[in-house]
């Protein structure tokens, strides 16, 4: 069983995958060079790379198994033609929902405490500086209360903040013990947003979710509030954060993702009050551990032609591995 990586960053990925299927053999390609190297490939792990119909159509694979949830970047339609199968992780039980909240929350604890302006007053040997501000009684707007925004609903309302949801699901359970004090629809963004401290994006990425953080809905929230993103970067226009910044309207921003990744170094938001991580929010060892697990499971189905768990597509015809 041959296994292509379509990152070669991750690395803690491959080899706990390794652990888990000793007898397999594991490659990784840059995501701008995977049709490259697909000969021989049984499985893709496409994390953020475009796996489209030349990329298909061009390899042996029979199964798209992304290493956590996200999809956005694959023609499941063409991988459904041609026979491949493409499956996700989701984040609950995997340790996946939980590594992303604590990163949420590492993220808007920095711009709290203006972590970034402390350091420098540390370098110039200035004590009480910069003062900063408590979460405690701040309202948060989480947008998606999946599995991830559940587990930072928890996490927030340990810390004594106010809480607002936005989903699509509105009947879909909110997580049992946590008070929310609005529900809004994502119809209702603008509305949800006005009243928040923090805006939080947690949510599954899909096609329409596409800039549904624009100029609009910027303008919406509170002046001196501050956005959060650990989902994916096409939720938010780039150029109206930019100049929402600018103006001060919003005061800061956490971004583990942007819509380009990796993000240039001397992109504009990088000179603005802005904390940008390395699209790190799930990579932990307890995420890892659960989705390689879930992960190795998975292949050994395909390889044994068995239904696979959390597929997204049903080919009629299944490619088959090699041997």
């Amino acid at each position: 069983m041959k296994i292509l990586f379509c990152d070669e960053g991750y690395a803690e990925a491959r080899t706990r995958l390794a652990r888990e299927l000793p007898d397999a053999e594991i490659v990784a390609a840059r995501r701008d060079l995977v049709a490259q190297h697909l000969r021989g490939v049984d499985v893709l792990i496409p994390y953020m790379a475009r796996i489209d119909e030349h990329i298909i159509d061009a390899g042996s694979f029979g199964l798209i198994q992304q290493f956590g949830v996200g999809l956005e970047g694959i023609d499941i339609a063409a991988a459904t033609h041609a026979g491949v199968v493409v499956a996700r992780i989701p984040s609950a039980n995997t340790g996946n929902a939980e590594s992303v909240a604590e990163h949420a929350l590492l993220l808007m604890l920095a711009l709290a405490r203006r972590l970034p302006h402390a350091q420098q007053q540390l370098h110039a040997r200035r004590l009480g500086e910069p003062a900063g501000i408590a979460l405690a009684n701040k309202t948060a707007c989480i947008i998606g209360v999946g599995a991830a925004g559940s587990a930072l609903a928890v996490r927030l309302h340990a810390l004594g903040m106010r809480l607002i949801a936005v989903r699509k699901n509105l009947a879909g359970q909110l997580p049992p013990g946590v008070p929310f004090a609005h529900t809004y629809a994502f119809a209702d963004l603008a509305k949800a947003v006005a009243d928040a401290d923090f805006v939080v994006v947690t949510a599954r990425y899909e096609s329409d979710a596409y800039h549904l953080i624009d100029a609009r809905i910027l303008s919406a929230m509170k002046r001196g509030s501050f956005i959060v993103n650990v989902a994916r970067g096409g939720f938010i226009n780039t150029d109206a954060l930019v100049e929402a910044l600018r103006s001060g309207h919003i005061a800061g921003a956490g971004l583990d993702v942007v819509k380009e990744e990796p993000i240039a170094s001397d992109h504009d938001l990088l000179a603005l009050n802005v904390i940008v991580t390395p699209h790190i929010a799930g990579v932990t060892d307890h995420s890892y551990a659960g989705i390689a697990h879930a992960v190795a499971d998975n292949i050994r189905r395909y390889e044994r032609g068995e239904p696979l768990l959390h597929a997204v597509n049903n080919p009629k015809v299944v490619r088959r591995p090699r041997g």
